[in-house]
């Protein structure tokens, strides 16, 4: 039996010209009605508990609504409690409504008048003479602008109303000013000029060199951080850049005089963005941004290794990210090239075995089609994409322990037929081509 009354229900079907309505329908409405009610005061309750109240408001109930993905109520906004009167109109339920405020006539009669506003004037006053601010009232003081400098700027600056508005993932500038030395501001700008030139070999390979092993660049990790995030962002198109970006990315892991633990949220989105992007670089051929995928990959299983037993989340999180863009029909095929190669960068041989060969046989079925279209761009990527999948699973050969390279039980037929069963007729058949029956068993038992 619900809470809710069923005539209400009723009422509103009438208002919208629904006249008869089913005592059963009434009754289930009434109980989903129930349910998404308490749904939405219970996380209204939750941004209340946390912003330290003890009285429910309107704006609680805006931001669970827009937690829940429905759109907010609008007009309730209001930074007092609203005190609800009751109305009886006959024998149903009482009406709430909210009640006005009062204004007594005599007192706003009798209140003094506001004061008059100034009429709008322009005077004119020196900024600088000759590079030297005058100290006169209109300019700021040297104490004002030193207050100044630690004001939080940008549209995020009032988390108050950063939260009311939604932007959840605005970055609020720190009150502390991060000062960096002359030395270091030099040698992040010749650094990243030097990793990013494409005239020189020599003097690439010394900035990431330098980068590589210098001890003291503690102070540049976030700086080199928000650099490699912004050249992938805006350099899709550029191979070289992403390439290099990469090659930066690889040289501040591999550094073992810098603590990057905190930065590695930071750093897997660009590494994935070249992972399993949909369209790297400008080439026609897609086959050209193979090599910067295989580069991302890799360091996507250093980061892996390096730092997933500090989160254990981390292994999980990429391996769904790389699986979903592996299955994902509605990606190109470099996107599931990326997938394949990250899958087994991130989770190794179990990986391959838990994630990839179950869905072997329904991936083969999408690439089947640029397969068989002769000449086309489509095809040698689809052929890329069906190599580097038979090369993920040939792992599953060398952990395979105790099986001759050798034909057994029942013959070629016997295990061409359970083999195809396993991983459907087209990697079938490259891989009986292959002529290795350790392989075959390998992929028929796990």
């Amino acid at each position: 039996m619900s809470v809710w009354n069923p005539d209400n229900i009723r009422d509103v079907a009438e208002s919208l010209g629904i006249v008869s309505l089913n005592d059963d329908v009434l009754q289930g409405l009434s109980s989903d009605i129930e349910y998404r009610l308490s749904q939405v005061l219970e996380e209204a309750l939750k941004f209340m508990r946390h912003s330290k109240r003890a009285t429910l408001s309107t704006q609680d109930v805006s931001q669970a609504l827009r937690v829940l993905e429905i759109e907010p109520l609008y007009g309730y906004e209001s930074t007092r409690p609203l005190r609800f009167g009751e109305a009886s109109i006959g024998p149903g339920q009482p009406i709430f409504y909210v009640e006005d405020e009062e204004v007594d006539f005599e007192k706003l009669i009798n209140a003094p008048l506001p004061k008059v506003p100034r009429e709008i004037s322009f005077t004119a006053h020196w900024l600088a003479v000759e590079g030297v601010q005058p100290s006169i009232p209109q300019n700021p003081t040297l104490a004002d602008s030193r207050t100044q400098e630690l004001v939080p700027k940008g549209p995020g600056a009032n988390p108050n109303l950063t939260a009311i508005s939604g932007a959840d993932n605005v970055t609020v500038k720190p009150l502390v000013k991060h000062v960096l030395s002359k030395e270091l501001q030099l040698y992040f700008s010749n650094a990243c000029s030097a990793v990013f030139d494409e005239v020189s070999d020599d003097y690439r390979a010394a900035a990431l060199a330098s980068i590589r092993t210098d001890p003291g660049l503690h102070q540049l990790i976030p700086y080199f951080v928000q650099f490699i995030a912004e050249k992938v962002t805006h350099s899709l198109r550029n191979l070289f850049v992403l390439t290099q970006t990469m090659q930066l990315t690889a040289a501040l892991l591999e550094n073992k005089n810098l603590h990057v633990d905190p930065y590695i949220a930071s750093i897997i989105p660009p590494v994935l963005t070249c992972l399993v992007g949909r369209h790297l670089g400008s080439s026609p051929t897609r086959l050209s941004s193979h090599p910067l995928r295989n580069a991302a990959a890799t360091l996507l299983g250093s980061i892996c290794k390096k730092y997933a037993k500090a989160s254990h989340t981390l292994k999980p999180r990429l391996a769904r990210t790389c699986l979903k863009h592996f299955l994902d029909p509605t990606k190109p095929l470099g996107a599931n090239y990326g997938g394949i190669i990250g899958l087994q960068a991130v989770g190794g041989t179990e990986a391959v075995r838990a994630l990839i060969l179950p869905n072997v046989k329904e991936f083969t079925i999408l690439i089947r089609e640029p397969l068989e279209d002769e000449g086309s761009p489509k095809q040698a990527e689809a052929e890329a994409v069906l190599t580097v999948l038979i090369a993920a699973l040939q792992t599953l050969e060398d952990d395979h322990v105790g099986v001759r390279n050798e034909v057994e039980n029942g013959g070629v037929a016997n295990q061409s037929r359970r083999l195809e069963e396993k991983v459907g007729p087209l990697v079938a058949g490259r891989v009986l081509r292959m002529a290795r029956p350790k392989f075959v068993k390998a992929l028929i038992e796990s």
